[in-house]
């Protein structure tokens, strides 16, 4: 992570404390100063005396060699839930639809080149990985993140298909930047996205534009099923109405 030069307002101690919580992302067992200090590219000194604050301040704790995140963290978490409308808002619609459908529904934004989870109502759990408000997954080969790229400006979509890296995460994940922007292009068309077992082996979604009442597009909605038991044409014909439907009343609500 590059931080501003020159900048009197930057305060860059608190970017780099920061930094060092984002580093324990996947860290189950904890980081050693040198591991957070490997993750993160700063100094083991300024990594130890980032840590000792952190932990100060009741964000960590030690046990044993290793510093591990502790729960307060999570208030971070929960005070932009709070005053984010469109979190706030999009748990009773989700819940809504999703006791309509019988499937998963979620709400995400786009941050860099991820989708960030902001609600979720899963009465059946279709994926492995175990997804909650502030997961992230990648844009280019989820449903909700394809109709946030497709809401994107010409000049910030062509920025991101030149330094997006695609990873195969499956045998049917799209590698060319050609045809992702082929298939982008296709979303904003058709107002979806529909993405088939690019994820995660299994999985098929759907996914809609949240948009608000001044027209821009505020987030994505989308719905994930098992691909064994739920076809193509299903996820169009008996989906897609009711994600449109509830997607349109979430985005009444926003400004």
């Amino acid at each position: 992570m590059t931080f501003p030069e020159g900048d009197p307002d930057f305060v860059l101690s608190l970017a780099r404390g920061l930094q060092v919580i984002e580093a324990f992302s996947g860290a189950r067992g904890g980081l050693t100063v040198s591991e957070a200090a490997a993750k993160t590219g700063l100094s083991r000194a300024a990594t130890r005396r980032l840590l000792i604050t952190i932990e100060e301040l009741g964000y960590a704790e030690r046990r044993g060699p290793a510093f591990q995140l502790t729960p307060r963290v999570l208030r971070l978490g929960f005070s932009f839930v709070a005053s984010n409308s469109v979190a706030a808002l999009a748990v009773p619609v989700l819940e809504q639809l999703s006791a309509q459908i019988h499937e998963s529904c979620s709400v995400s934004v786009l941050e860099g080149e991820d989708i960030v989870y902001l609600a979720r109502s899963a009465p059946k759990r279709v994926m492995t990985i175990d997804l909650g408000a502030g997961s992230r997954l990648p844009a280019y080969c989820t449903s909700m993140g394809r109709v946030l790229l497709a809401a994107l400006p010409g000049k910030e979509l062509s920025a991101y298909l030149k330094k997006v890296e695609l990873k195969a995460l499956t045998p049917k994940t799209v590698r060319s930047r050609k045809r992702l922007q082929g298939l982008i292009g296709e979303v904003r068309e058709r107002g979806y996205a529909l993405v088939d077992e690019e994820l995660e082996l299994g999985l098929r979604s759907i996914a809609v534009p949240v948009v608000s009442q001044t027209g821009r597009v505020a987030a994505a909605m989308n719905s994930g099923v098992h691909a064994a038991r739920v076809s193509e044409k299903d996820l169009r014909e008996r989906v897609l109405p009711a994600l449109k439907d509830h997607a349109r009343l979430l985005g009444q609500m926003l400004p």
